[in-house]
Formats: C-alpha cells, sequence, structure tokens
C-alpha cells in the first residue's frame, strides 16, 4: 500500500495564543513494502506526521492518501473502519488498558470484526510466542514491565496483519536484543508485502540494513533523506 502526503500542514489551535503549527508542506511518498525511519528531536513533528498517516488527525491543508484513497474526505465513521482494517499503529505510550490482561489487550482490534474468542487467541499467541511475551498473557497490563507493554503493543498493532505498519519510538523500551527481533520482525513483514514507517532515535533501528530510507525532521519540516537499505520494491 502506497502512502503519499502532498503539501500537508497541521495546526493545533490555531488562531489562538497557544497555536502549534506542527507540520510544513509535508510532501513524502513511502512506496509499498519500502521500510522508512523518521528521525528528529522531540517537538519535531514526527508524531503528528505518523497520527495523519494512520488516520488518527487530518491535515489543517494538504492531502493525505493511502492506495489513492484522499484520508481528508473520508467521514469520521469511514475512517475508524479504515483505521481498523489497514493501519497497524505501535503507540510511543503503548496505550493499553491497564486493567485488561496481555491476552484481552492484543486480540481487542479483533472483536469488531467478529472473529471467534478461539482464533483471537490463537493469532495472539502466535505473536506473542514471536516477541517472547506469551508467558505474560494471562497478566493484567498494569502488572507488567515497560519492556513487556511495548511487546503487548507491538502484537496489538499486528493482530489484524495490516498493510500498513506505523511505528512511534517502538523500541524505546526494548533491550538489544529484543530491538533486533523487532526489526527481524519488520523485516518479515515487508516481505509478506507490508508499508512500514518507523520514528526512532534508535542506532540499531534507524542504522539497520533493513531501512530503506532515513528522512530527518526538525521544526515540522522534512529535510531530505539518506537511502540506508538495499530493499528493491
Amino acid at each position: 500500500m502506497m502512502i503519499v502526503l502532498e503539501s500537508v500542514d497541521k495546526w493545533y489551535n490555531r488562531g489562538e495564543v497557544n497555536e502549534v503549527h506542527a507540520l510544513k508542506d509535508i510532501d513524502l511518498q513511502v512506496r509499498e513494502t519500502e521500510i522508512v525511519c523518521i528521525r528528529g528531536p522531540s517537538g519535531s513533528g514526527k508524531s503528528t506526521l505518523l497520527s495523519i498517516i494512520g488516520c488518527l488527525f487530518v491535515p489543517t491543508s494538504g492531502l493525505a492518501l493511502l492506495d489513492g484513497i484522499k484520508l481528508s474526505r473520508l467521514p469520521d465513521r469511514f475512517l475508524t473502519v479504515y483505521r481498523r482494517e489497514k493501519i497497524g499503529f505501535i503507540f510511543q505510550r503503548f496505550q493499553l488498558i491497564p486493567e485488561l490482561s496481555v491476552m484481552a489487550n492484543v486480540t481487542l482490534p479483533l472483536v469488531p470484526l467478529g472473529i471467534s474468542p478461539g482464533e483471537r487467541e490463537r493469532r495472539a499467541d502466535r505473536l506473542l510466542e514471536r516477541l517472547d511475551i506469551q508467558h505474560r498473557k494471562r497478566f493484567p497490563a498494569a502488572e507488567i514491565s515497560g519492556g513487556e507493554l511495548q511487546r503487548t503493543a507491538i502484537a496489538r498493532a499486528l493482530i489484524n496483519d495490516p498493510p500498513v505498519i506505523l511505528a512511534d519510538e517502538p523500541t524505546a523500551h526494548l533491550d538489544t536484543s529484543l530491538s533486533l527481533a523487532f526489526m527481524e520482525i519488520m523485516g518479515e513483514l515487508r516481505q509478506g508485502g507490508k508499508t512500514i514507517v518507523i520514528t526512532s532515535h534508535d542506532p540499531l533501528v534507524f542504522g539497520h540494513a533493513l531501512i530503506d530510507r532515513c528522512l530527518s525532521m526538525r521544526d515540522g519540516s522534512l529535510a531530505g533523506h539518506t537511502e540506508t537499505g538495499s530493499h528493491d520494491p
């Protein structure tokens, strides 16, 4: 699935004292099965950019398209369905429900799709095993470590087999071994046809051979790119 942003601007609180021009005239194309990493300091606009691609926000101006579909033109109810079916979002702050178990958090995106409880658990078990957290599946999210929370969030993003994976600082709470394992999973997903955009300060991510392009972001603008991988889409 190809991602295209054309002249995208995003303002918060426009016209107010506390207005923020979060994104400034962003042009971006991410090809199908490409893995792109976006680097930049805190507050540079990386998370806002992912949120627009992920149908969480709409641009103030400009166009955001996934496979030619203009996201800003879709009604909210269709955006919700589109996001559920097409986007796997790994949030920087996890966005898990503390009272629910790891298994319940991971399988939550499948509930509206009418998939049976047994099939939901089978899918989750496969992911939890790959992410080395299967032994925690009955624990409430409130009772597991930061690294385990991150792995749970990764599993939840992958459970619906979406064509687009968006990951906001996905290795921030992972050790070296698990960070490299995460990148291996991203490589497998790319081979399965996924398009992936990652924001990261982690050299194990932005310097990894799987990354096709590493873009720099500052003050809401994208500045050039560096080819780091050898993937030929």
